[in-house]
């Protein structure tokens, strides 16, 4: 795909800068314009109609040299799969190809400040008006949420938890972009209030009381899957760019790489990279053969692949020293980026004990 070599190129001598200031809106555009924003959508969506296994190579090359332009396929790619999957022939009609091709950029506001792991305690009101809807809450680290256009919002209605697309532009909605945390800086991160949003009943996806159980958790699955692959990305970087160091470092009187501890860190990090990326093919074989372990499959890859990023970057770091902790840093800023990863999307803590409640139902045998 040259669209995304071409993003790859950019990615590689820019992403650096990106994290300091933000994705920039024309990087937004090309990735559009490259396919990036409805790869596994259908060609009938004007998406690209991937698969599985081509949209986590996708996603890993991407991972590879910025988080931040990840995330960008991973957010529109999540709100693209909630809409497919549970929204009516004429929402399909009327926001998937808007979706796919960024016409539309996409946010997804679900988090609170008492509902993070815990989506089902969100606060954020559906409230009936006529025969619209009035959505008053806060959500946080809703990314692109600066920028995007319309959010999937998660709230709660006398018919339980529900979901609606709410456009940015509507009256009550206010923006706050987020600076300086702690990793995905140049994803145009937000809180974002709705202040008695009025929204028609057609923006409702699925009916009240499916939000989280079936739409949200068909978006955090998507999610889970594109981040899985990331990660991998990550992971791959940070052990090239430790490799190339240790080759070439004399510390001392030898080379970094003649140090046994040095090789044995080495050795570690390809091992538990190579483990993470096999459990990345394994869940790509089992979407694209839609074999209900998959939704499995997405949980296993990405608690291992986020747990190898958030080590293989720590290690990396190690090896570099005082270079991995320049500003301009691959591996520090990957070291950053890989702690965000291990707690969105479902915290690590959250997916041990899903795969450990597999195990014990006899689903790993």
């Amino acid at each position: 795909m040259i669209g995304v070599d071409t993003l790859v190129a950019s990615a590689e001598a820019d992403a650096a800068a990106w994290d300091e200031s933000g994705l920039p809106v024309d990087v937004i555009g090309a990735a559009a314009q490259a396919g990036i924003l409805g790869l596994d959508r259908s060609k009938d969506d004007r998406g690209l109609g991937l698969t599985a296994a081509e949209l986590g190579s996708v996603a890993e090359r991407l991972g590879a040299v910025c988080t931040s332009l990840r995330s960008l396929l991973t957010v529109q790619g999540l709100v693209n799969a909630a809409v497919d999957r549970w929204g009516t022939a004429e929402q399909r009609a009327q926001w998937l190809p808007a979706l796919a091709t960024g016409e539309l950029l996409a946010g997804f506001a679900a988090t609170e400040t008492g509902a993070g792991s815990d989506l089902a305690s969100v606060s954020t009101r559906f409230e009936a008006h006529g025969s619209d809807h009035r959505i008053s809450g806060r959500k946080l680290w809703v990314t692109f949420g600066e920028v995007a256009d319309v959010l999937l919002v998660l709230g709660r209605s006398p018919a339980g938890l529900t979901t609606a697309l709410v456009e940015t532009n509507s009256p009550g909605v206010c923006v706050e972009p987020i600076h300086g945390q702690l990793g995905m800086r140049g994803a145009r991160l937000a809180h974002i209030d709705l202040d008695g949003v009025v929204v028609p009943a057609g923006h409702l996806i699925a009916p009240p009381g499916f939000g989280l159980s079936h739409v949200v958790s068909t978006a955090l699955d998507h999610g889970r899957y594109t981040i899985a692959w990331g990660c991998v990305g990550m992971s791959r970087a940070c052990l090239g760019d430790a490799v190339a160091h240790a080759s070439t470092r004399v510390q001392g009187s030898a080379v970094l790489s003649e140090y046994d501890g040095v090789r044995a860190i080495l050795g570690r990090s390809w091992v538990d990279a190579a483990g993470a990326r096999a459990l990345c093919e394994r869940a790509a074989e089992q979407r694209d053969a839609r074999e209900p372990a998959a939704i499995f499959a997405t949980v296993a890859a990405k608690f291992a692949a986020s747990r190898v990023a958030a080590s293989v970057s720590q290690q990396a770091v190690q090896v570099l020293g005082a270079a991995g902790c320049a500003s301009d840093s691959r591996v520090g800023r990957f070291f950053r980026d890989a702690k965000v990863m291990q707690i969105i999307e479902g915290a690590t803590e959250v997916a041990e004990l899903q795969i450990g409640d597999y195990v014990l139902g006899g689903g790993a045998r």
